[in-house]
């Protein structure tokens, strides 16, 4: 038998951002607990569950396709169910909540499920409760009486709709009507939420996205981005939801926002300044249309100006709030829960190994599969003096930021000391600071890095890496979060005999002998100067190994391509999957272009072969038939002239003894006409014979 007290919620297209949120938070509230218990609960460390283990909420939802990864907490899912269907499912749930903040589809489908419930209220087993999860899009052309004071969940008689979310503001209209027809029985509310954030991101995931991929040097700012808009992380919007169940308050229209007043340049400028560039440029709005990782809603809803304060959530519920004080203030949590919902989470290697064994090649591999950075020394030395030198020159004397101009000029001017010092190399210290800064940037910090051939020494590790520890409270030693952040999670060790170095070296062409600076004496060297310090007592590897980072040790002993490709597989068995965004669908695309390309120049190719190789067969099968021709008539004619030379007797004594005889009388035969010819001839010739005596 159910448990009275277990009450089964229905949730629209619950595979959806905001659906799936709002499931997960609803289905683990506990039978009989508060959100002030639970939070006591978390802070305790208990799980939050009754002492029974039941749930206060069975969850159930509509689905709009097969899911790939399963929903643990939903009960049931039904999808693209028959109105008849979804009404008798509807008939089953206690609570019923529409969705409709992601797909304006989805009002119509809100619209006929309050009414058909409606209408089905003198079938109603116990009380019911449709909750509206709509959109502050609904208040976009509302105008405060004055502009300082906000706009409240009081005054939502006076909203004025966006011209795109008329449909939405009847909705809710209707909801609330049909609400006050007999409230005991079906009660119903309208819960306008802010724009979502959080666990993964929805309506700012561009924004994210943008700046995490890191391809961009300034992230756009549409319009001016002074519009103040109105927000709510997706889990405080689940509390408010809890509590409109549990409380079932007498206000059946509710503002659910924080209490932030953040405006769209303040977030773009937070989310680029932790995970991004830094920088942001403000273009024209127009603009957010040309992009397709925003929908139409998305960006009418990014463009809106509403300062709004949510007074009933306030005065009737005590919610634990998650982000009470909005996205920018709490950005570190944030940023933190996209990276976990999306799986971004940064891949760091360093890839070590005697000069000429392959580590550029291998870690330029890496990378491209993993999309890494690739990390070598003079690159990052290029880098770091390009940039200090645009700092130096485009900083402003009377600018706030004066100190950090002069501590630009300060570095610029020791690398290039040193460079000049130590003929184009740096020193140990500014080395590993220059190493140290690109690694702590925020591109290397997200996505990860592949840093190639660098520490070669224990001292530079120890420097690089600041691996400094520090006891925890239950005594045990750790390493300090900072080095956490660039601290490498593999570590490749390639290797190979010097003979096969060597050769490998001899082998080069000229060009690349130069780049790398592998002429004899000077390839000889660094390599006598590689085995001397890896036969230390104190090595990179042995720095490694004290922090429990087991080096992959990888023996390289041909250049050939089926044991390159054998070595990268290893190597991508070790790592794992890439944990980074998928391609987009502008990049699937040009790969499909570019495969679909590749198959027709193939094709061409083998066709153009394929002509050119049955033009070969028939000019060897002309020149063959010619000369077999050629043969039969020389066989021909030396026959001919054996078969003249072997008949002109015979032809000569036909002439001299038969012919002339047969010839007179053949002319006889055909003068006299016999009725015997043959006869006649037979005689003719009998008596005419000169061999006749």
């Amino acid at each position: 038998m159910a448990d009275p007290r277990v009450r089964r919620v229905f949730i629209n297209s619950i595979d959806s951002y905001a659906s799936r949120c709002i499931a997960q938070c609803v289905s683990e509230r506990a039978v009989g607990r508060t959100e002030a218990e639970e939070a006591e609960e978390e802070e305790e460390g208990r799980a939050r569950t009754s002492r029974s283990g039941a749930r206060a909420f069975h969850v159930v939802g509509t689905v709009s396709g097969k899911c790939d990864v399963g929903i643990p907490h939903v009960l049931e899912q039904y999808l693209q169910p028959t109105r008849d269907e979804l009404l008798s499912k509807l008939m089953d749930c206690d609570v019923v909540i529409y969705n409709i903040t992601q797909h304006a589809e989805q009002v119509e489908e809100a619209l006929w499920a309050v009414s058909a419930l409606h209408n089905e209220m003198g079938r109603f087993c116990g009380p019911k409760m449709f909750i509206l999860v709509s959109t502050v899009m609904t208040w976009a052309c509302s105008k405060p009486v004055d502009p300082d004071t906000p706009l409240t969940d009081e005054m939502f008689w006076r909203r004025r709709a966006h011209p795109n979310f008329k449909s939405y503001i009847d909705l809710e209209k209707r909801v609330v009507k049909i609400g006050k027809t007999k409230r005991t029985l079906f009660s119903t509310y309208v819960v306008a939420s802010g724009l979502q954030y959080g666990m993964g991101e929805q309506a700012f995931h561009y924004f994210f996205k943008t700046s995490w991929l890191g391809q961009e040097h300034e992230i756009p700012v549409f319009g001016d981005g002074t519009n103040i808009i109105p927000t709510i992380h997706i889990s405080d919007l689940a509390s408010v939801i809890q509590n409109v169940i549990e409380h079932q308050p007498k206000p059946y229209y509710l503002l659910a926002v924080d209490f932030s007043n953040n405006t769209l340049e303040d977030i773009v400028k937070e989310v680029a300044s932790i995970i991004g560039p830094g920088k942001t440029q403000k273009r024209p709005f127009e603009e957010a249309f040309l992009t397709q990782d925003l929908s139409t809603m998305e960006i009418d809803s990014l463009l809106v100006n509403l300062r709004m304060e949510a007074v009933h959530i306030k005065e009737l519920f005590s919610i634990n709030w998650l982000c009470e004080t909005g996205l920018v203030d709490n950005i570190e949590l944030v940023v933190e829960e996209y990276q976990k919902a999306r799986g971004l989470l940064p891949v760091r290697l360093c890839i070590l190994g005697p000069p000429a064994v392959g580590k550029s090649t291998v870690s330029r591999q890496i990378s491209e599969h993993y999309k890494l950075h690739h990390i070598t020394l003079k690159e990052t030395i290029s880098e770091t003096i390009a940039q200090l030198e645009d700092d130096v020159r485009n900083a402003d004397p009377d600018a706030e930021n004066e100190d950090s101009s002069e501590e630009a000029r300060e570095l610029l001017n020791s690398l290039k000391d040193s460079m000049e010092q130590y003929g184009g190399l740096l020193d140990d210290q500014l080395l590993v600071k220059v190493v140290r800064n690109k690694l702590m940037s925020n591109p290397c910090r997200n996505q990860g890095f592949v840093l190639d051939g660098f520490p070669k020494t224990y001292e530079q590790a120890k420097e690089l890496f600041y691996a400094e520890e520090h006891d925890s409270e239950d005594g045990a030693s750790q390493i300090s979060s900072n080095s956490k952040k660039i601290m490498p999670e593999f570590v490749l060790c390639l290797d190979a005999s010097d003979d096969f170095l060597k050769d490998r070296v001899m082998r080069l062409p000229e060009r690349l002998v130069q780049e790398h600076n592998y002429e004899q004496e000077n390839f000889l060297r660094r390599l006598a100067r590689y085995r001397a310090n890896n036969m230390e007592d104190e090595t990179v590897v042995n720095y490694f190994d004290e922090l429990d980072i087991s080096p992959l040790y990888l023996e390289i002993t041909s250049s050939d391509e089926p044991d390159c490709l054998l070595l990268m597989q290893k190597i991508f068995d070790t790592v794992g999957q890439p944990r980074n965004y998928g391609p987009s669908s502008q990049e699937v695309e040009e790969e499909e272009r570019r495969k679909a390309e590749e198959k027709m120049r193939r094709e061409a190719q083998e066709r153009a072969e394929y002509e050119r190789k049955d033009k070969e067969d028939a000019k060897h099968s002309a020149a063959l038939w010619e000369e077999w021709t050629k043969s039969l008539e020389e066989v021909r004619q030396q026959e001919e002239e054996v078969l003249e030379a072997e008949s002109a007797p015979m032809r000569n004594y036909l002439m001299e003894h038969v012919m002339p005889t047969l010839t007179q009388g053949l002319m006889e035969c055909c003068t006299a006409r016999p009725q015997d010819p043959v006869d006649f001839l037979a005689e003719f010739l009998m008596k005419n014979s000169p061999f006749n005596y």
